[in-house]
Formats: C-alpha cells, sequence, structure tokens
C-alpha cells in the first residue's frame, strides 16, 4: 500500500517508519527532518533498531497514495486537510489528539476519513532520528463507529508492517476514552516535569483521576457510554503501561512549543459547557497551562 504521512513528527516518524518496512511511504514533515530522511533514511531506534528510506517532503500538496495518515496537531488539522485536498486518496486517517478533527478532514476531502488512536510512545530525538520508548497499538474504525470495509484494509495494511492494531466498531467511545487518559496525563506531567508513571499515585493521582471523571461525565451528556470507573482505569492502564514515558505535551514544554492543551482540557471544557457541565479540574489544569504558553511560547 502506498501511504502518506502527513505531520511526521514523534509519532508520524514512528508509524512511518514502522510501516515503511513494508509498504511506500512518503513523510511529510518540516526540515531539516525531511531532509534528513530524504537523504539519508530514517533511523528507528528504541525498542527497535533499523533504518529504512521513505520519501520525504516539507510539501503536503498534490501528493498521490492509497491512504494518509494525519498526526498533526489538533491545531493544525484545517491546514493539514486544505493540502490533502490537492491530492487524491483512498482513505484518510486521523492519529490525533482532541476531538472534532475526522469531522474537518472530512469537509474538505472526498473519501472516507477513518478514527484512530496510538499508544506508543515516540520522541524525536534528532533530524533522521526517532526513538520508539514504548510499545503500544493502532486501533483505528469508522469515525461513526460500526463496520468499515476501509477501516479493515487500512488495518490489515499496518499489521502486515508488524504495528500492533485493532480494528475497533466504537471509535466515538475510544476517542472519548483516549481524551480522557490526556486530560489526565498531559497537563499534570508537563506543568510538573514528570514522568507519566507520576500520576499513579501521590497527589497528583486523584488530580489525573478528577479530570478523567469530568471527561467521561462530558462524554456520557455527548451521548458516549464512558463510566468514570472505566475513564480513570483507562488512565492507569496507559500510565502503567508508560510508566518511564514523556508525555507529548511534556515534550512540548521542554522544547518551548505550543501545546495541544486546547484540543484536550478545552475540548472537554467546552463540550462541558454546551451541556451545562462543571469541569473545574480540567479548567484550572488549562488555565495554568494557558498561562505557561503566553510567557514561554513566541
Amino acid at each position: 500500500m502506498d501511504i502518506v504521512v502527513f505531520g511526521a513528527g514523534s509519532l508520524g516518524s514512528l508509524v512511518g517508519g514502522l510501516l515503511a518496512r513494508e509498504h511506500g511511504v512518503t513523510l511529510v514533515a518540516r526540515n531539516p527532518h525531511a531532509s534528513e530522511v530524504h537523504e539519508f533514511g530514517l533511523h528507528v531506534g528504541g525498542e527497535f533498531d533499523f533504518r529504512v528510506h521513505p520519501n520525504a517532503t516539507d510539501n503536503g500538496h498534490e501528493l498521490r497514495a492509497d491512504c494518509a495518515v494525519v498526526t498533526v496537531k489538533a491545531s493544525q488539522t484545517d491546514t493539514a486537510a486544505r493540502e490533502l485536498a490537492t491530492g487524491e486518496f483512498d482513505a484518510v486517517l486521523s492519529l490525533q489528539n482532541g476531538l472534532g478533527n475526522e469531522s474537518l478532514l472530512a469537509e474538505h476531502l472526498d473519501c472516507p476519513v477513518l478514527a484512530g488512536t496510538a499508544s506508543y510512545g515516540a520522541v524525536l530525538t534528532a533530524p533522521g532520528e526517532v526513538e520508539c520508548t514504548g510499545i503500544g497499538e493502532v486501533v483505528l474504525g469508522a469515525r461513526e463507529g460500526g463496520v468499515s470495509d476501509t477501516a479493515r484494509r487500512v488495518g490489515n495494511a499496518f499489521g502486515t508492517a508488524g504495528i500492533e492494531t485493532k480494528i475497533a466498531n466504537d471509535m466515538p467511545r475510544r476517542l472519548w476514552e483516549k481524551l480522557a487518559v490526556n486530560a489526565a496525563i498531559n497537563p499534570v506531567t508537563a506543568l510538573s516535569r514528570v514522568e507519566n508513571g507520576a500520576v499513579l499515585s501521590g497527589d497528583v493521582s486523584e488530580i489525573a483521576a478528577d479530570a478523567a471523571r469530568e471527561t467521561a461525565r462530558v462524554a456520557r451528556a455527548d451521548g458516549v457510554e464512558l463510566t468514570d470507573e472505566d475513564a480513570v482505569s483507562a488512565v492507569e492502564t496507559v500510565a502503567e503501561a508508560t510508566v518511564s514515558n514523556t508525555s507529548s505535551m511534556r515534550q512540548d514544554v521542554e522544547a518551548g512549543r505550543r501545546t495541544e492543551i486546547d484540543a484536550i482540557n478545552g475540548s472537554v471544557i467546552a463540550r462541558g459547557h454546551e451541556h451545562g457541565i462543571e469541569t473545574p479540574v480540567n479548567r484550572i489544569l488549562f488555565d495554568l497551562m494557558k498561562t505557561w504558553e503566553r510567557g514561554n511560547v513566541r
């Protein structure tokens, strides 16, 4: 299968590198990463140790492939959708954080748009170098839920490349569960500069659990059955599996980049407001992170 990975930062480079072991892959990335991969290939380290030579470019216009995998930050989804719309794809899969990315992509693209989650840990350590910090899985399916032949084809392609892959018919619930996990782990670890396992004990564990419970309440109001217990359990499961990992939001903070707080805790707050549900813990985490951004991101 020919696959474009649009937004090849940490996760996109890891997924693209794994896919490139079996498929024709084009990474759309920023320079100097794109130029380094184009000239010398991509080294995947950490849990793996191999080098692949996918195509790489910093220009996402007029591309053609069987599938495009979108891994840009949620704030860049509209731009990505407009660039992808200049090309031709049989399917598009979002592996992004937050809510609504799939709908935004579908507004611009004339092909099926799939929803997905990825729990692999990844860090871009240098141009042309990505490290897998934890083996996870990719879960994908129809964005509205239900059975999808397109999801099956894309999932099979991921599995053929050795990526742990699950094809699901309940993606709306899984996206909310992922949001609960991110709302609980990301801002806590970013603000405290700690690894993911820190949310399993101590005072921050209850802060993380409360953020997840609030997310679950908003999910239920939005028509998705996600219990408080299941949301908290998901946080614990992910934190235990990624004890030593550095969350993506902490990576952004340490690099002085704008975070995805708007797409994560901001989404919980916004949807909660629509349904008349207070989300005070998510609000505190959101306000603290936005304060950091105003003082540190230029």
